[in-house]
């Protein structure tokens, strides 16, 4: 769990710049400012939704907390896009300019990963990924194409857009996700909200993939979960077990397309689980599910 927030701790802003293609890239690091372990620190990528950008989501999902408790550098990579903060991800078969223009975004995360290991003390062992919405996508393809890399994910809010994965060893996953998400909906298709208009695939269903490639027994473990939050029901749907690479899925009914504890920046996303924060389930999953090696 994170400490109480009067025991936070400072942190420093890096920004930290790489070329793809010849176009300059760049990610907002927020790295607890005191003295690293000696393996380093372990490295959170958080990627921004779509037609969004770093600042936004440093908002939206309250991550440099982690930093702030000195449990890790909490990075925030930018997409791409013709204009100054509208920013998406080529996560698959989405979304936006990122899509259209085949940005290869993969090959950022990879060189970013090697400048954040160049520039500061971090361990290699311990990379994750979250994101949300479209930048949840590009979570679930980094896992999938840069696996020997991303240790664990955490997608909250988007789907796998990929229509297959042949990741090179298993992936931990963990997803939350939202009943009434009018954007990626939790069945699948376009959703009503949608401003790409993409058919999206049903989370379970790419779940499921990852079941496969992780050689996961098939059969789930269903628990509720109690609620603090009126009007809402909380379900934890598990493949395999705590030491493996376990796929794990919160489904919040009642909840829209919502970071779990946080208030959206839009009543159009819909009704956030402010009594279900995703954040210290997400810090425990990264903990429990290094590399190994």
């Amino acid at each position: 769990m994170l400490p109480a927030s009067d025991s936070a701790g400072p942190t420093i802003d890096v920004e930290v710049t790489v070329e793809v293609a010849g176009r300059q890239r760049f990610a907002v690091a927020c790295v607890p400012d005191g003295p690293a372990p000696a393996a380093g620190w372990p490295v959170v990528l958080a990627f921004h939704g779509g037609q969004s950008h770093p600042e936004q989501m440093r908002g939206f999902s309250g991550l440099d907390e982690f930093a702030a408790a000195g449990a890790a550098v909490v990075v925030y990579p930018a997409g791409t896009g013709s204009r100054e903060g509208i920013l998406t991800w080529n996560g698959g078969n989405c979304c936006g300019e990122a899509f259209q223009t085949a940005s290869d975004d993969v090959r950022f995360v990879d060189q970013l990963l090697d400048r954040l290991i160049d520039q500061l003390p971090v361990d290699p062992r311990r990379c994750h990924a979250t994101g949300m919405s479209n930048g949840a996508m590009m979570a679930y393809r980094v896992a999938a194409e840069l696996s020997e890399r991303i240790a664990s994910i955490a997608p909250v809010a988007g789907p796998l857009a990929l229509a297959t994965i042949s990741p090179a060893r298993p992936v931990p996953v963990l997803h939350f996700h939202g009943s009434l998400d009018q954007f990626t909906p939790l069945e699948g298709g376009v959703g009503r909200r949608s401003v790409t208009r993409t058919c999206h695939r049903g989370i379970v269903d790419g779940l499921l993939d990852w079941v496969r490639a992780n050689r996961l027994d098939p059969e789930p473990v269903r628990t509720a979960i109690p609620s603090a939050d009126a009007g809402m029901t909380i379900e934890r749907i598990a493949w395999g077990k705590p030491d493996e690479a376990e796929v794990v899925l919160y489904t919040i009914d009642g909840a829209g397309h919502t970071w779990p504890g946080r208030v959206p920046d839009s009543f159009y996303l819909g009704t956030s689980a402010l009594g279900f924060p995703a954040n210290p389930l997400i810090l425990d999953f990264f903990r429990r599910h290094p590399l190994a090696g």
